[in-house]
This record gives structure tokens, C-alpha cells and sequence, in this order.
């Protein structure tokens, strides 16, 4: 973190060239300045643009922790992903993986693109031709990213130095090397600039041909959400695993005393996210048939209601989306081999993404329940065989053999997974009277592993980050890319859930909002599906029963999209589920008999020092009024 004065302003001139070749063209002697950069709106616009450029490439697999780094994906041995090194339990303090503290080893420096939004609000006022309400939003814009990126480095190293301004040339020594901010203090100081940047954010987009992406009050507000949840959290929240963790200046940097009024908070500002959304109209998505050309079932326009709900660009449910990271080669990834077996397009999807079998068994029985809770589940025969019937044949291809697993389950399930004799909807096949696409992979058939690299090493595929609209083609496929999206109602819904209920309970509010997720999911209310299928039936009506459906509800309606891995460690619950084996079929087996067999892929493993990120040792050497995280 020690730059001085001169190293900022020569990164800062880099990181405007980039964003625009022709900035060149508006200095004498091809010299760049601050001064340069904020004498015109275009060049100030482009100073913004370089301070957005520092959001996490979220949408390419690789470059999102949160999805290559858990326990949600497993890639073949090959793959050489510094998040995956994460997930395989290799993290370090010397050369850690994921490094947003400094920007290396697939990590962006966060603290440099504060930096820039520090100089961008110094600076904006100085644009002579430009009015004063539109420095007020940009101004806002550059908070909210400054906002953001201490949040996004708060989930990762705990207590963090919050950089409210930059470096004067006759700093102090303190002032170069800062020291990192209790918890509770980097919480407040965020949500202090999300707080001053809301008056100034417009509500919404207009101009959505140029500006779609950017923030918005909407955006600001869920977000402020999210981070009041994340702090009440109990990773956050009175966690005595942090009893004595103090910076080498004594200071105390976590409460480990448990606060009920950070959930009350946390509520207060999730609701009123939720009703000023839907003020604007945002919506939970459903696929409307009235717009396609093709007549389908409700079991199919069901699966629509999921999928489309990420997939399709700036549908109503979606609140912010990441227009500098789209989504397409990570489709790629989540599509397997041979879907077409006419065709030869089987070198241009790779299909190596690939849940493992505790991620297909988390998800609900066709009662709305997890399987070992369904009464009427036979959870001990889950992997016998099983023929399947035309009653199933949306769901699964007739005739075909696979394991019970496969059978009687929610809706999301299988829009979210693609499986061994699993429908795939869509790719050109859109009559669901017909013949449909599906998924074959047992050894020798067409998503069987062809080489080292391409292939599902447990026999599932996330289905749900592929938009249905994508073409097989002879010898090509092509991708129909979104924004990934960063926020969505449906998250912002369970989020003031989880609140409601851990300030009193279950009530009204709590079953209101959980069950609009589930309704727009295909399944019954959470009282009809505990009452008559649960081998606990009162569960949902206790507040820790409640926390435990809430918590599932979360991992399964947002699977594949990098919640689970921030959940799990909020909640503290990491420590169990990331020290579970990853399972997978069989693969090199033909027969369905020892295909569905399962196979310990790789022992995962968690402890708590886990938690945070070590902090690198880099950083300790030069600052001696920074320490390590607990344990590392």
C-alpha cells in the first residue's frame, strides 16, 4: 500500500491512456496530467470509466473467486485457475491466490482503483463544461465504487485499511502506512458512502442504449443491503473466534459481542431496497410464450421462469448487472460435448465446470423439502437405477436409464443441471412435442471426457448459466452473452427475509417474500411443504428452523451464481461444507450399473484460519503497523 504522491499520478495517467488511445490527442507535448484529465466532460467521463474498470471480471469462471475458489464447481486436474488453487486448499500468505490487496495472482489491485475514485472526486468539481447535477451523480458513481471495493476486500480480509483519502506529498509516516480499520468501523465508513451517494444516483436508467450497467439508487441501495446482512452475519457478528485479535497498536479489530441491532438494521435497509425496486417495476422473472414462436408446457415455461432469469439481459428482475464483464466463454465452460451428435461442433464447447453430487443432492424433492427431509423420498435408494417413463420426458429422455437421484425432484433442479439423460432445452430445439436435446456421458458417448480438459469430472453441468438461445452450429457454437448479474430481486427478497426473521421470527414478511421465490420456482409455499411432506413439519414455524429453510432457499435459488461461497462464510458454515468429500458418477464406466456409482474426486478441506485471507507478506514487511489474519 506505500505509493507516494508521484507513483499515483504516473498510474493513474496509464490507467486513463488505457481506457482511451485518443487522450493523447488533448495534451501539448504528449504529457498527461490530472490537470488534463478533468479540463473537459469526455475525459473526465473516461477517468470514470477507468475507476469502473476495476470491477472484478465476475462472469469469466476463472476470474470469480466465488465460484472457482468453493465447493460449488470441480474442474479436471489440468486446470491451472488461481481461484481453483483456493478450493484445493493451497492458499498462502507468500504468493496468495486471489490478491485484490495488491492486484496480482488473478486478483485486481482494489486499493489502486479506490485511489482512482479518490482522485476522480477530487477533480470532478474543476470541469468547467459540465453541470452541476451531473457532477453530482458521477461524483455519487465514483462513492458507490469506492464503496464496493472496500466491501468486495471486507469479505475477504476482514478488517482492511479504509482509504478515505489519498497520500498528500508531505504525508506523515502514519498517513503512508495506515493501519487496518476495526470491523465495524469498515462497515460504517461503507455504508457511509453508499448513504452520501444515493441523493445523486439517478433512480433508474434512461438512456439505456449508452448508460446500462452504471449505478443506480437501486443498485446503491440493495448493495447497502447486502452489506448490512453480510456485518450482522455472525462471521461478522459477535464471532469469538477472534477474541484478542488485535493490530500491532493494540487496537481491537473484531466485537466479539453479539449485536441483534445489526439485524435490525440489516432489515430495515433490505426492505426498504425491496420496495423501492419494486416502485420502479422491478419484478420476479417469468418467461412470457405470448413473445415465442413456439408452443410449450408449463414444465418447460417453468424451467424458462430460472434460467431466463439470469440468462436474459436486463429482464425486470434484474437490478445491476456487470456490463464490463459478460457473460461467454463461461457458457462454453457449462455446456457439454456432443449435445448434437450430428453435428461436429464438439471442439467448441470445453463442458468443464462441474457440481459436484452434493451440490445435485442439495437441491428439493418435488415437495418442496430436501430429500432427507421428504417423507415420501427414498433417499437411501437414491442411486439405483430407474427407467424413465413419458411422464417424465421434459424432464428426461424416454427409455433412457439413470439413477433414482435424477427423478422427483424440483423444478430447479433440473433447470439448473444438465446430467446423464437430462433434457437440454433450447439450442435450436424449441418444440417440447419433439424431440429434444439431452445429455449422454457415460464412457464412449458424446460428454464423455475426448482429452484431458473437456469434460465434467462428476458427471453434471450447470445448465442455468446457458442461455437457451445459443446455436449448435456445424462446426461452431454461438454464445448469446449478458451482463453477469451482480443483483437480482430474487436475492434481494431472501436477503430482507433472512433479516425479518432473525430480528422475530417467522412471520408474515418472512413467508411472503420466501415464498414468491418458490412460487416463481414451481413449488408450494414453505407452510404446505413442511406441513405435509417434512419428516420435521413444524420447522418453519421456530426462528432456528426458519434460519436453516431460509439458508437453503439461498443456496439453491442462487446456485452458479457466486452467492454460496459468501454465504457459506458468513454464516459460518464453511467449516462443515467445505470439509465434505467432492463426489462425482463413475465416469470411465459404459454400463449405468457402475456408472452410478459414487467416486471420491478430491478431499476438501476448510479450517477456520480459512475464513479471511491471509494478508500478503509483502504488505507486513513494509508496514509494520499492519499484522497477519488469525492462523495464517
Amino acid at each position: 500500500m506505500k505509493k507516494s504522491i508521484k507513483i499515483i499520478l504516473i498510474l493513474t495517467v496509464l490507467c486513463v491512456l488505457g481506457a482511451c488511445k485518443k487522450f493523447l490527442d488533448i495534451t501539448p507535448d504528449n504529457i498527461a496530467t490530472i490537470e488534463y484529465a478533468f479540463r473537459l466532460r469526455s475525459t473526465a467521463e473516461r477517468y470514470l470509466f477507468s475507476c469502473y474498470n476495476y470491477m472484478p471480471a465476475l462472469g469469466s469462471f476463472e476470474n470469480n473467486v466465488a465460484n472457482a475458489g468453493g465447493d460449488e464447481f470441480w474442474l479436471p486436474a489440468t486446470s491451472g485457475s488461481n481461484a481453483w488453487k483456493i478450493a484445493r486448499g493451497n492458499q498462502n500468505k507468500s504468493g496468495s491466490y486471489m490478491n485484490y490487496w495488491q492486484g496480482v495472482n488473478g486478483g485486481k489491485d482494489l486499493y489502486q482503483g479506490i485511489r482512482e475514485c479518490n482522485i476522480f472526486l477530487d477533480n470532478i468539481n474543476q470541469v468547467p463544461d459540465m453541470p452541476d447535477f451531473e457532477k453530482a451523480r458521477w461524483a455519487a458513481e465514483a462513492k458507490f465504487l469506492k464503496a464496493y471495493y472496500h466491501y468486495y476486500m471486507f469479505r475477504m480480509y476482514g478488517p482492511i485499511a479504509t482509504i478515505k483519502v489519498n497520500v498528500p506529498v508531505d504525508a506523515s509516516v502514519e498517513e503512508v502506512y495506515p493501519v487496518r480499520a476495526p470491523v465495524d468501523s469498515c462497515v460504517n465508513y461503507i455504508v457511509q458512502l453508499l448513504d452520501e451517494a444515493l441523493p445523486n444516483l439517478p433512480d433508474k436508467i434512461d438512456n439505456e442504449v449508452t448508460e446500462l450497467g452504471r449505478v443506480t439508487k437501486a443498485v446503491a441501495m440493495s448493495i447497502k443491503a447486502e452489506v448490512l446482512v453480510t456485518a450482522a452475519s455472525p462471521l461478522f457478528n459477535g464471532n469469538p473466534d477472534y477474541t484478542g485479535f488485535k493490530d500491532p497498536e493494540g487496537n481491537v479489530l473484531f466485537n466479539t459481542t453479539h449485536d441483534p441491532q445489526k439485524w435490525v438494521r440489516a432489515r430495515d435497509a433490505a426492505k426498504a431496497a425491496v420496495e423501492f425496486c419494486e416502485s420502479l417495476g422491478h419484478k420476479l422473472y417469468t418467461f412470457n410464450p405470448a413473445f415465442f414462436q413456439y408452443k410449450i408446457s408449463d414444465t418447460i415455461k417453468t424451467q424458462m421462469n430460472i434460467r431466463n432469469a439470469l440468462c436474459e439481459k436486463w429482464n425486470p428482475e434484474i437490478i445491476w448487472g456487470n456490463t464490463n464483464s459478460l457473460v461467454g466463454s463461461l457458457q462454453n465452460q457449462a455446456t457439454p460435448r456432443g449435445l448434437d451428435p450430428a453435428k461436429r461442433s464438439n471442439g467448441t464447447t470445453s463442458g468443464n465446470i462441474a457440481p459436484p453430487l452434493k451440490i445435485a443432492e442439495m437441491f428439493y424433492s418435488k415437495n418442496g423439502v430436501p430429500i432427507k427431509e421428504d417423507k415420501d423420498y427414498d433417499y437411501s435408494g437414491r442411486f439405483k437405477l430407474k427407467s424413465v417413463s413419458s411422464q417424465d420426458s421434459r424432464y428426461l429422455q424416454e427409455g433412457y436409464v439413470t439413477a433414482s437421484l435424477n427423478f422427483d425432484r424440483e423444478p430447479r433442479f433440473y433447470a439448473d443441471l444438465g446430467f446423464d439423460g437430462g433434457i437440454w432445452y433450447g439450442q435450436g430445439l424449441f418444440d417440447d412435442t419433439k424431440n429434444l436435446f439431452f445429455v449422454s456421458s457415460k464412457k464412449g458417448q458424446p460428454a464423455s471426457a475426448q482429452n484431458e480438459s473437456s469434460y465434467s469430472v462428476t458427471g453434471y453441468w450447470p445448465k442455468k448459466l446457458v442461455n437457451f438461445n445459443n446455436v449448435i452450429g456445424e462446426t461452431t457454437y454461438t454464445v448469446q452473452t449478458y451482463p453477469w448479474p451482480m443483483m437480482r430481486l430474487a436475492n434481494l427478497y431472501l436477503l430482507y427475509a433472512e433479516a425479518e426473521n432473525e430480528v422475530g421470527g417467522p412471520n408474515s414478511e418472512v413467508y411472503k417474500y420466501i415464498n414468491l421465490v418458490r412460487e416463481r420456482a414451481g413449488l408450494y409455499s414453505v407452510e404446505d411443504s413442511w406441513s405435509n411432506y417434512s419428516k420435521n413439519p413444524g420447522k418453519y414455524t421456530t426462528k432456528d428452523g426458519m434460519r436453516d429453510i431460509l439458508h437453503t432457499e439461498r443456496l439453491i435459488e442462487l446456485a452458479f451464481e457466486g452467492q454460496r461461497f459468501w454465504d457459506l462464510r458468513r454464516w459460518k458454515e464453511a467449516i462443515t461444507e467445505l470439509n465434505k468429500p467432492i463426489t462425482g458418477w463413475d465416469l470411465i464406466q459404459e454400463d449405468a450399473m457402475s456408472y452410478y456409482r459414487e467416486r471420491v474426486i478430491y478431499n476438501q478441506t476448510f479450517t477456520s484460519r480459512d475464513y479471511l485471507w491471509p494478508l500478503p507478506e509483502s504488505e507486513l514487511l513494509s508496514n509494520k503497523r499492519m499484522n497477519q489474519n488469525p492462523g495464517w
